[in-house]
């Protein structure tokens, strides 16, 4: 893609995303993900019932007067997005491709976490690590997420997410919210996504098309698996084979919703032709009780 294209698409996303963000998730994200600490802010007088565990005894010695500490929370939180850039996130059978939908949420995330003066950094993955971009504040920030997104072309063609969590625990420390953008296709991620939990704020939003939920009946259709490549002929026109397919893809959102849930983690899943603000602002909400 050359540079004036891909500007332009930067461009589009952020005037939809970042309006979204300011209209409808500022304060929705703010009341969902809330700071997990307290730091110092002032000192002040006592008042009668303060804590006197709170007593500043440096103010109080020099003035003579008892002054207690005063704490707010630590608002600037650490947002970290792992985003699944496998071959099975391009493909798309409604308004675009799973990898474009991801990027928009991607997008909406970044914008509402910079409006809340929070950092945001990236683990780009497949079935390895494709790249990291570190947590930083600002609009030029999340420009470049954005054009990564757009224009990103990975190594690798498998999921491995496994792997990914395992990163994220080896190289972000301080206590963030993750969001993990997937199909969540692939298994195997029980144990780092335990660790993860108690590190930090996971999330997982599971991104998938209408026709991988259910195949339509149209026949004889040649079928490409994009992390493998293999190539089958499918007859659609079974009540078998697409009553398989569909048990799949059951089973496998039930083994993602169990395994999310077993590490005390929120999910939500957005299908690509469903309105992502009206689903992620549910989620806000819901997480924001």
């Amino acid at each position: 893609m050359d540079t004036t294209e891909l500007l332009k698409k930067v461009r589009k996303i952020e005037i939809k995303t970042k309006g979204l963000s300011k209209q409808i998730f500022s304060g929705e994200y703010h009341s969902a993900f809330k700071g997990r600490g307290m730091s110092f802010s002032e000192v002040r007088g006592y008042q009668y019932g303060d804590d006197v565990r709170n007593i500043d005894w440096n103010v109080t010695a020099r003035t003579g007067v008892p002054f207690v500490k005063i704490f707010e929370e630590e608002r600037e939180l650490t947002v970290m997005l792992l985003i699944d850039v496998s071959q099975s996130a391009y493909f798309g059978t409604s308004n675009q491709l799973k990898q474009g939908f991801i990027t928009e949420l991607s997008a909406v995330l970044s914008f509402s976490a910079i409006q809340n003066n929070d950092k945001v950094g990236v683990i780009f993955f497949t079935d390895k690590i494709e790249k990291f971009i570190p947590p930083k504040k600002g609009r030029q920030h999340i420009l470049r997420i954005i054009r990564e997104l757009i224009d990103f072309h990975p190594q690798n063609t498998g999921t491995d997410l496994g792997q990914a969590l395992r990163y994220l625990n080896n190289v972000v420390k301080k206590r963030s919210i993750c969001f993990i953008l997937s199909d969540f296709m692939s298994g195997g991620y029980e144990a780092p996504l335990r660790i993860a939990a108690r590190r930090h704020d996971v999330v997982g939003v599971h991104v998938y098309d209408p026709r991988e939920e259910e195949l339509p009946k149209v026949g004889l259709i040649r079928a490409v698996d994009a992390e493998t490549g293999q190539q089958i002929w499918l007859d659609t026109s079974s009540r078998h084979l697409r009553d398989t397919y569909a048990g799949w893809f059951k089973e496998n959102l039930r083994y993602f919703k169990t395994t999310f849930a077993r590490s005390g983690t929120d999910v939500v899943s957005i299908r690509t032709d469903e309105n992502y603000a009206m689903a992620l602002l549910k989620f806000f909400k819901k997480r924001g009780r």
